[in-house]
């Protein structure tokens, strides 16, 4: 994900993130906060499944991107 969003971006949003379970093909990823689960679902929900699909060996067809709850 890194060159796709680049390093301090990188830095910025993936901060703290937990990819959590994967249920049927829905990934659940936990990011620091609303701000930063909100950027990443419109912008990198895409890159986020193709990537998890080819390392977890199964298609995931849905990111949901919730913020922690603190």
């Amino acid at each position: 994900m890194a060159p796709i969003v680049g390093a301090d971006r990188f830095d910025w949003l993936f901060r703290a993130v937990r990819f959590d379970e994967v249920d049927g093909d829905f990934l659940y990823v936990y990011a620091r906060d609303e701000d930063a689960a909100a950027e990443m679902e419109d912008e990198f929900a895409l890159h986020i499944s193709i990537i998890a699909s080819k390392i977890l060996d199964c298609q995931i067809n849905s990111v949901l991107i919730l913020p922690r709850l603190q």
